[in-house]
């Protein structure tokens, strides 16, 4: 199954990564600079849920957003910081 989750502007994808890894590597993550997208293997190692690469169709919905919500929601939460501290500058 492919992901469905697209960026809509074609150039952001390498600051995204960066933000990612930025973020988890706040919350004590360690994160491959070349691929920050594997902090989940991480993430779900510590949750104790068996994430592979490749097919993880067993895995529950719940299971999934116990790995993801973390991660994006942190990315979430340090974007609006972001646009707060802006939206104090001007």
């Amino acid at each position: 199954m492919a992901k469905n989750n697209r960026i809509l502007v074609p150039g952001a994808r390498k600051g995204l990564d960066q933000l990612k890894a930025d973020v988890m590597k706040a919350q004590g993550y360690y994160v491959n600079p070349t691929d920050p997208d594997k902090v989940k293997y991480e993430v779900a190692d510590e949750l104790g849920i068996p994430l592979s690469i490749g097919y993880n169709g067993k895995l529950t919905s719940e299971q999934a957003g116990n790995i993801g919500g973390p991660i994006g929601g942190n990315m979430v939460k340090e974007m609006v910081r972001m646009a707060q501290e802006q939206m104090l500058k001007k």
